[in-house]
């Protein structure tokens, strides 16, 4: 929990510490002038400025609870954003005013003395006030960012509680800080987490639909970094990187860091003169205005603005109803809902684990879903209402589907709902796929055992342009994410992670052949690695028709087939020295092209017009890869291409992913029995 709660604690303890100082002088410089009937005025100020903190927190959460899922993923990155530019602005002005902050507090608590009770009340507010504020949005987000409340708000805590035993040491005269110091490695290290919640808050923006480039992987670390290990769960909690980032998370965050990080350090280094004093307040006579007046306007704000938009947004407040879940006991608790987005707590009753949706108990059509729902569990399942009939659909694992009781809802707008798909309606696609792959390494067979002949009689030209045949007709094939098991490894695998790279006597497969043809590399050297891919091969076309095969992993396939050509092939990552990247992403845009033939009757049942846009995003694609065929049969490199078609390419791959992002979840298998 350690890892989510640091950036919290640290939060806390600074804005912590800010606003403590400004309190703890304004109660010495009373106590000491024998004015402690003044204490209560200080006091109020303080409360009042807690309080426009907590309501600014619900203000954020009730509105992101009133957003559909893409649009919280929109509001949490602009917040985020927010969050860093009040985080980078905070530390710099820290930074200025570190020196002298203690003489510039105690002319403000002299001003405030001076000026009545009125003004000692808002100086005290607006000291914790500020902090406040900027300790609530930046808690928002971190919470956002660990996708849960628990360690952030400890965090949070513990960091302001310190915060507070400080101030009272000062005040008490038994502790002596150098704050300059303090604000200066707490400041450091504040700009490396803003850097990662900048990150975090541009993916955010991706998945949202705000900023393009959600599928543009600058790294994929996910098949060798454990991201549920306690040292990525570190990192990822203290510094928001994560195993996968776009290249807009990455540029953006090395720009952040670098730019702002050098800003910091140069100006800790040149210093500041001693800023300087400040003239002596005149006196002014005490406000006849009521003094509860200013924070009681500002914390109603808050609560005004909070109830406007849970008002104005589409549908009433979220229900938390609570529905059982179980073989005997499935929608007890349902009544029919009003329309709009509304939260239903489910609750297993059962003790069987159980699937659970919400659905049109005539078409058997998902408006929302829940799996895995343990015993005695519950959880939040978020759905939105429109006219027509709703039933609970419950599956226990090992047990019998019920269908509850229908309600019928009026006055609502359509709603648009997923057909569910049962195992059964992808056994025919699943079937004509793997007779696809079947033939297609029958093939793959033959070009390669060509590609062994050509290198032991050692015609290194005529290898180069059946290496060229046999990798594209591999590629072709859908190989993504252990389709072919370990196969794909021995056939195909790259040198990334070998201790001597390319030299390294464990790489083999269709690249070592490249590298070692392009390199130079005797026949006699490729010849045992050409004699091993052939074995390999022709194992995975026997192995092939007995794997196993969960068919709801084929429509996964539509998509990270191009995920990996985005990563690698477009990026230039494989290439061993053939050029032949973009051929290769050529095959990997006909093998999607296969999945997509025996899926399109599922898909174009669901969405034939997700299909229309997919349909155009392949074409577009696979012109802009035509473009890089050239006459004579080679193919331009990838970092040969003109700046201008590269980044078309990428763009337009890109968008082909967002595409086909929603064909997982519309193929889904969803239990019904």
């Amino acid at each position: 929990m350690w890892d989510e709660a640091f950036p919290s604690f640290l939060i806390g303890l600074r804005e912590g510490l800010e606003a403590g100082l400004i309190v703890s002088i304004l109660v010495a410089t009373l106590v000491r002038s024998e004015q402690k009937n003044r204490l209560p005025q200080v006091w109020t100020g303080v409360l009042a400025a807690l309080a426009l903190a907590l309501s600014f927190g619900s203000v954020l959460t009730f509105t992101a609870a009133k957003l559909s899922g893409t649009a919280q993923e929109a509001f949490g990155g602009a917040l985020s954003l927010i969050a860093v530019a009040f985080v980078t602005a905070m530390v710099f002005w820290m930074r200025r005013s570190a020196r002298n902050l203690s003489s510039e507090i105690r002319e403000k608590v002299t001003a405030a003395l001076a000026m009545g009770a009125g003004t000692l009340v808002l100086t005290s507010f607006l000291a914790v006030g500020r902090e406040g504020l900027e300790t609530s949005l930046f808690l928002w987000s971190t919470i956002q960012t660990a996708k849960s409340s628990t360690g952030p708000l400890i965090g949070a805590a513990v960091g302001l509680v310190l915060a507070a035993g400080l101030c009272w040491g000062l005040y008490r005269r038994v502790l002596k800080i150098n704050l300059t110091r303090f604000f200066t490695v707490t400041g450091a290290v504040l700009i490396v987490i803003a850097a990662g919640v900048l990150s975090y808050g541009l993916r955010d923006l991706q998945e949202g639909g705000v900023l393009p480039g959600g599928h543009a992987y600058a790294f994929d670390l996910s098949g060798s970094i454990d991201a549920s290990s306690w040292y990525a769960t570190l990192v990822q909690g203290v510094f928001n990187l994560t195993v996968t980032m776009t290249w807009l998370q990455v540029v953006a965050y090395v720009a952040y860091l670098a730019i702002v990080m050098t800003l910091f350090v140069t100006g800790v280094r040149a210093g500041r003169p001693a800023a300087e004093a400040a003239p002596a307040p005149e006196a002014v006579k005490e406000s006849t205005r009521p003094r509860w007046l200013v924070p009681a306007a500002l914390v109603a704000v808050p609560a005004v603005v909070a109830v406007t938009v849970i008002a104005v947004s589409d549908g009433k407040p979220a229900e938390a109803a609570t529905v059982a879940v179980s073989e005997t006991e499935c929608g007890k608790g349902f009544t029919a809902p009003q329309p709009g987005q509304q939260v239903f707590q489910m609750h297993n009753t059962g003790d069987k684990t159980s699937e659970v949706y919400l659905v049109n108990p005539t078409t058997g059509s998902v408006y929302g879903e829940i799996e895995g729902l343990a015993p005695a569990t519950t959880r939040a399942l978020t759905a939105t209402i429109g006219t027509g009939d709703y039933a609970w659909r419950c599956v226990p694992t090992g047990g019998k589907s019920v269908t509850s009781a229908a309600v019928h809802v009026t006055g609502g707008a359509a709603v648009k709902s997923v057909i569910p798909v049962a195992e059964d309606d992808l056994k025919a696609p699943l079937d004509a796929y793997k007779a696809y792959v079947t033939k297609g390494l029958a093939t793959l067979l033959t070009q390669t055992q060509k590609l062994q002949a050509d290198i032991h009689a050692g015609d290194l030209p005529a290898a180069k342009a059946d290496w060229v045949t046999a990798h594209t007709q591999y590629a072709s094939l859908g190989a993504a994410y252990g389709t072919f098991a370990d196969f794909d490894k021995k056939i195909n695998g790259r040198p990334d992670g070998l201790a001597d790279k390319a030299q390294d006597k464990d790489f083999s497969g269709f690249l070592r052949i490249e590298y070692g043809l392009w390199h130079g590399q005797a026949p006699d050297v490729l010849g045992p690695i050409a004699d091993q891919l052939a074995t390999d091969v022709d194992g995975l076309g026997k192995a092939f028709p007995t794997q196993d095969f969960d068919p709801g992993d084929l429509p996964l396939r539509t998509h990270e087939i191009l995920e990996n050509t985005l990563q690698f092939e477009l990026t230039g990552d494989t290439d061993q020295g053939s050029g032949t990247n973009l051929a290769t992403a050529q095959a990997n845009l006909a093998g999607t092209q296969e999945l997509l033939t025996v899926l399109q009757p599922l898909v174009k049942q669901r969405s034939p017009e997700l299909l229309a846009k997919i349909d155009a995003g392949v074409a577009r694609v696979g012109a802009l890869l035509t473009a890089a065929h050239q006459p004579d049969g080679s193919w331009t490199p990838v970092d040969r291409l003109a700046p201008a078609a590269r980044h078309q390419l990428n763009g337009a791959t890109g968008q082909l992913l967002e595409d086909l992002a929603p064909v997982p979840d519309l193929l889904e298998i969803r239990k019904s029995a």
